[in-house]
């Protein structure tokens, strides 16, 4: 039956086509399953798991170094290591399978419950080695490791609001968040992961489009903070201290360097070395030294190039995107994780005083093995990309090439 208003024919003007409200489609599991599968970079995936492979190869030559240090058993680190790595893959894959929307959700939430746990740390956190950073929660957890995805989130967010309002204070707001970072840090102390937060921070900022003039009073701000801290903490002065002149840290750092070499290119073979037993945290800290001497310097040089293939893959995938969350996000999530490596790796080379900071992937870890696979598994979701869409406005290329902050901009969400 047609209907008609003042004697014209609906179904005449708009043909005999049958109009109905939209209706949502269930997927189900095996649907979001294959939608992920076409939008995760799978290239990506796979060099992740490449390291998470050779990382529990390396903690295994490195095991009996720790359990000797420890009075444990010689594989122990090595048991525990594995149960880690299973129960991260599980985190890098659930991460994945999120949303942008859902990624960003969970990354500011986390920033927030970590900044709380991290104002308690000082209160009633566990010390080791002359730093408390640790909360005692049933595990030893460091809110600091998980904070880093969520501080790289939740910074990508606000300086996002820039496509909404260019009066909007973002780079006030951002520099806030550094600052509050910054000093809940240096309490502990942790010298090293404020380095790495604010290389973050200075990423970010400089990528969402602030004047080199800005930029240059800021990094002068934090300039004078590194010459505070020197002055003001006594943990701080004493490794730069030791690593110029001499001392224990000095110590640790040279002995690592000299594992490192000893093996020259080949190694010595798997559980074949022996300065690897002197070495302090060398399941740990250490883990790129014990690499060098028994796989070799050929083998440190395949760690390092992984490390840049996945940087660089995920760069690539920033390229055209035009989401200008999504390319801070992930710039962030990236310059974290390769800034962690390059610490790491530079200290076992004699090129930074003792930091303790892990390599990603690679060292033996618990709490912070699970922060550092949700980071990767974060950029993973945050670089998935629908393979049958277009896109025609320049991300990351527009950021690194315009002048100032009128130009043209990707949108922000």
């Amino acid at each position: 039956m047609s209907l008609s208003t003042n004697g014209t024919n609906v179904n005449s003007v708009r043909g005999d086509a049958r109009f109905h409200a939209p209706v949502a489609v269930r997927r189900g599991f095996a649907d979001r399953v294959l939608i992920w599968w076409r939008e995760i970079d799978k290239v990506l995936l796979g060099l992740v798991i490449l390291l998470m492979v050779l990382g529990t190869i390396a903690v295994a030559a490195a095991s009996p170094a720790g359990g000797k240090q420890y009075g444990v058993h010689e594989f122990a680190f090595l048991q525990r290591h594995i149960v880690f790595q299973v129960m991260g893959l599980g985190v890098i894959l659930g991460a994945s399978f999120l949303s942008r929307e859902d990624a960003r959700r969970l990354g500011i939430l986390l920033a927030v419950v970590m900044l709380f746990l991290l104002l308690l740390v000082p209160l009633i956190g566990v010390e080791k080695n002359g730093a408390r950073r640790w909360l005692n929660v049933g595990m030893s957890l460091q809110p600091s490791e998980f904070l880093k995805p969520g501080f790289a989130i939740l910074l990508a967010w606000m300086l996002s609001w820039r496509m909404r309002d260019q009066s909007l204070p973002v780079l006030g707001y951002a520099t806030l968040a550094m600052v509050l970072v910054a000093a809940l840090l240096m309490l502990q102390p942790n010298l090293g992961a404020t380095i790495l937060f604010g290389g973050v921070w200075f990423v970010l900022v400089l990528l969402s489009g602030v004047s080199l003039a800005k930029m240059g009073a800021l990094v002068g701000a934090g300039i004078g903070g590194l010459t505070a801290a020197y002055f003001l903490y006594d943990n701080a002065r004493y490794r730069i201290d030791s690593f110029l002149g001499g001392g224990t840290a000095y110590d640790q750092v040279y002995l690592a360097e000299r594992t490192l070499t000893s093996g020259g290119w080949t190694g010595s073979g798997l559980f074949l070395g022996t300065r690897k037993m002197q070495l302090p945290e060398a399941h740990t800290d250490y883990i790129f030294s014990v690499i060098g001497e028994e796989f070799g310097l050929l083998a440190c040089a395949v760690i390092l190039l992984l490390y840049v293939a996945i940087i660089t893959r995920a760069l690539v995938r920033l390229v055209n995107e035009e989401n200008l969350f999504a390319t801070l996000a992930a710039a962030g999530l990236a310059t974290l994780i390769g800034g962690q490596a390059f610490i790491n790796m530079a200290v076992n080379l004699q090129l930074f005083p003792s930091k303790g900071m892990t390599l990603p992937l690679v060292s033996y870890g618990g709490s912070s093995t699970l922060a550092i696979c949700l980071t990767f598994g974060l950029l993973l979701a945050i670089t998935r990309r629908n393979p049958f869409l277009e896109r025609e406005k320049p991300g990351l290329k527009d950021l690194l090439g315009r002048s100032g902050p009128e130009d043209s901009k990707p949108r922000a969400f």
